[in-house]
């Protein structure tokens, strides 16, 4: 596929093009095995010195043209998809970080991926020490220890939507040798491209707008390929011996796949969270209408926090879109195509007048999920940032009577009415 291509048409073209007679649909290759011509073959595959599927565990032909498209949307070397978005935020920090090490981690993130870092990492001996993401450079320099092994932080965080300063953070990362990794589902490479603005790993729930149809979960995993691992001793996992591959060094072997090669046949090959062909094969269906989805939810949603904000009913509202919205500046130069389809907004009376508003919705569905052509809604604080304490509820940018809004992409007017209803409701 050609790189000068924009996203666009990546979505449709990139990672599986057919020979002359061929399917045009991506053929769903359904079988966990493989057939070679002889013992040494297949040992060759054992070996990794030669290339091919020799299980459905770690890689399968369906998923694998998934993930060239989606590394090809994002300016990347390589990409291993997964069966969830948390599956893929686990291993894309395990891969690097090991007991004994620590994290630095943006406090504004979603509240899922915070008990993932802050509870089930703790339980493997990895600290993760959470910093306010809009601090200054210097101060946030100081945070890193000489046992940090990575910076994580969102593009557009869920749901406080806060922008993340990529570019500024990816230098105090690369200052201290250590990489930058992004999770960037709510803007996927149609809205932003971490790498191009120095970020070395981007992490997916594809699960969200890149399925966009809520059939499936899945998650991905983006290497840049522009991370030195060898610069200091801080990575020995890609850098020495793996005694389970006879002594093979990544580094060595591999280049710029060094990263994602060792999470393929290391962590995927013993914890089994690769996806199914017919789940790859969904969500390529689904990116195949990325570009032209997320146009219309960036325009629905800029439309309804105009309308919140000058409702009279909320106390603020989160758009970065909004000429008004702290991240303004941040989105213009990271997300100047929109900023993805949700808003979140904190309604006048707190979680009384968030219950009484959400029940007299009748168009938007009560869901936990977001960024699906449906349009949903979704109170934070008493669902999926449940496990939070009220501190961690603060620093995480959620207030008592904030809502998730995930604007679909039904008519503007429909939209709007059913918003205008359950607000007059609210307040009556």
């Amino acid at each position: 596929m050609k790189k000068n291509y924009s996203p666009a048409t990546k979505c449709i073209h990139s990672g599986y093009e057919p020979k002359n007679g061929e399917p045009l649909a991506l053929p769903i290759y359904q079988s966990t095995t493989y057939s070679y011509s002889s013992p040494t073959e297949i040992g060759k595959l054992f070996d990794l010195t030669a290339d091919g599927h020799m299980y459905s565990r770690i890689s399968n032909p369906t998923v694998a043209c998934v993930e060239q498209k989606i590394a090809d949307m994002e300016n990347g070397v390589a990409a291993l998809c997964t069966n969830s978005g948390q599956a893929a935020s686990f291993l894309a920090v395990t891969n690097i970080a090991s007991a004994g090490d620590s994290i630095l981690v943006s406090s504004k993130i979603y509240g899922g991926t915070t008990n993932l870092f802050a509870v089930t990492l703790k339980r493997f001996g990895i600290d993760c020490i959470f910093f306010d993401q809009d601090i200054d450079s210097e101060s946030l320099a100081a945070m890193i220890k000489p046992n940090t092994k990575l910076i994580f932080g969102e593009t557009i965080a869920n749901p406080a939507l806060s922008v993340f300063d990529i570019e500024r953070i990816a230098k105090v990362a690369h200052q201290a040798g250590i990489p930058l990794i992004i999770d960037n589902t709510f803007a996927t490479g149609v809205l932003c491209r971490p790498i191009d603005f120095g970020a070395d790993i981007v992490v997916y729930s594809t699960s969200k707008y890149m399925d966009g149809h809520a059939v499936q979960l899945g998650g991905c995993v983006v290497d840049s390929g522009n991370f030195d691992w060898t610069q200091n001793d801080k990575f020995p996992g890609l850098c020495t011996p793996d005694d389970s591959y006879h002594g093979l060094v990544y580094t060595q072997s591999f280049g710029k796949l060094a990263y994602i090669t060792k999470m393929r046949v290391q962590l995927v090959r013993d914890l089994g969270v690769y996806p199914t062909a017919q789940a790859a094969f969904l969500l390529d269906l689904g990116m195949q209408t990325l570009d032209v989805r997320l146009e219309r939810h960036c325009k629905n949603a800029y439309t309804v926090a105009k309308f919140l904000e000058d409702s009279g009913y909320a106390e603020f509202v989160n758009y970065p879109a909004l000429e008004s919205d702290k991240y303004h500046g941040l989105a213009q130069k990271y997300l100047p195509k929109g900023c993805s389809g949700v808003v979140s907004f904190c309604i006048k009376g707190g979680r009384e007048k968030a219950e009484k508003f959400m029940n007299s919705l009748s168009l938007f569905v009560n869901a936990v999920h977001v960024a699906t052509v449906h349009s949903c809604v979704l109170h934070p604080a008493s669902s999926t940032h449940r496990q939070l304490s009220d501190e961690m509820l603060v620093k995480a940018g959620i207030d008592a009577g904030l809502i998730r809004i995930s604007v679909g992409i039904e008519d503007i007017n429909d939209i709007l009415e059913d918003l205008k209803n359950a607000l007059n409701k609210a307040f009556e």
